[in-house]
């Protein structure tokens, strides 16, 4: 909550020649009002597609509404004036190319300008009454289908689809969640609107108009289609479908299991550790040296005698989080940390209660967000792709 300035504070400013008046902001009228709605929807197209709308017979209904509108408003000086102050994306700035539509009012309705455009409409304002127009939904669900072509090489990825098959039936493969706006990258593959989707090339990336990162990519999907299309389209494409999943990497196998099915097998725990030890380089460490480590049963038991063990630096310990693991290798998910986070190992030696020099090699000077970066690559099988950096304190690609 900002905080309230005190009167002698506006007094002061005053003495110094600041004008401290509050200025009002005059109501806008009903017209003004349209305008900005009008310019709010074209900006949250922009925001969407990292791109303006633009005109065309193959352009989506709504695209080329857009972009009529659009070229309504940067040809309108009274237009002009009521969004100079927050035009902020500069979508106002006349481009070369813009198409005139002088041959529309300025002030028509949007059914008005789809009749224009050869659209039946039932002259509501309202866009979802529109005739013969596919609710938004419906829209973006067939949006990247549309754009799929025949895949006149379907041959060579057959095969790649019908081994995915086999190991999802053996269980070697499993299926996740997709997480909104999850990676993507070239090998992957994915269920998306009830196909198998593989993502077989990806271009050079580059900056979108808008400052956002994107690149170009080529899918093939199982009913032998293809599709040549953004990363960020696919990526739309994945969160709408409430139904769409990742395929893990074989490499890793079946490691997490980020939802419980029917027969799911709970066979252990990842858990993170924090040290009470009064050791002064773990006391004035101690908010990011953990111990990272993994148990087939509690883990309360486990840590309960950590005061008399090396293996928790001869100390009691907070437990800071616990992953619930099901259907893997213990061992192997184990092995995959330790060697994950080994750059920043803890280097610690210690005695034991009979004198013995001991040198516990589960602890790691990680933070804890750093660590449960990991585990989430690790769930969407992207672990491989990345290392971490000690030096930075963060998980880099490679």
């Amino acid at each position: 909550m900002p905080k309230k300035v005190s009167q002698e504070d506006l007094d002061l400013l005053g003495e110094l020649g600041v004008d401290t008046t509050v200025k009002k902001q005059a109501a806008r009228t009903p017209k003004e009002q349209r305008i900005i709605a009008g310019y709010e929807e074209i900006e949250r197209f922009v925001e969407e597609h990292g791109r303006l709308p633009e005109h065309g017979e193959n352009r989506d209904i709504f695209e080329r509404l857009y972009a009529v509108r659009l070229d309504q408003l940067r040809n309108s000086s009274e237009c002009r004036e009521v969004l100079k102050e927050i035009d902020m994306k500069t979508l106002l700035d006349v481009q070369e190319d813009v198409a005139t539509t002088s041959v529309l009012n300025e002030d028509a309705s949007d059914y008005e300008l789809l009749n224009a455009l050869g659209v039946e409409a039932d002259g509501s304002d309202e866009i979802t009454e529109l005739k013969h127009v596919r609710s938004t939904k419906e829209k973006l669900a067939a949006e990247e289908i549309a754009q799929r072509t025949p895949c006149h090489k379907f041959g060579i990825f057959k095969p790649l689809f019908e081994q995915l098959q086999q190991d999802l039936d053996s269980g070697f493969r499993k299926t996740l969640k997709y997480q909104d706006n999850g990676e993507i990258k070239q090998g992957d593959f994915f269920l998306v609107e009830g196909q198998k989707a593989y993502v077989a090339d990806w271009g050079e990336p580059f900056i979108s108009s808008y400052d956002r990162p994107d690149r170009r990519l080529r899918v093939i999907f199982d009913n032998g289609t293809e599709s040549d299309l953004l990363l960020r389209s696919m990526q739309r494409a994945l969160n709408r479908d409430e139904t769409s999943r990742r395929v893990t990497d074989p490499t890793l196998g079946p490691l997490f299991s980020d939802q419980e099915e029917a027969d799911d097998e709970t066979v252990g725990y990842v858990y993170v550790l924090r040290s009470k030890s009064e050791n002064e380089f773990i006391a004035e460490n101690r908010k990011v040296i953990h111990k990272i480590g993994i148990t087939k049963g509690s883990v309360k038991k486990r840590v309960a005698n950590a005061a008399k063990d090396p293996t928790y630096l001869l100390a009691a310990v907070d437990i800071v989080e616990t992953y619930k693991v099901s259907n893997l290798d213990l061992t192997k998910l184990e092995k995959l940390l330790h060697k994950f986070f080994d750059p920043a190992r803890l280097d610690l030696q210690l005695k034991d209660r009979f004198g013995f020099d001991v040198e516990p090699r589960e602890w790691f000077l990680v933070p804890l967000p750093v660590i449960e970066e990991a585990i989430q690559k690790l769930i969407d099988g992207t672990l491989p792709d990345y290392s971490y950096d000690p030096e930075e304190g963060k998980i880099t690609s490679i």
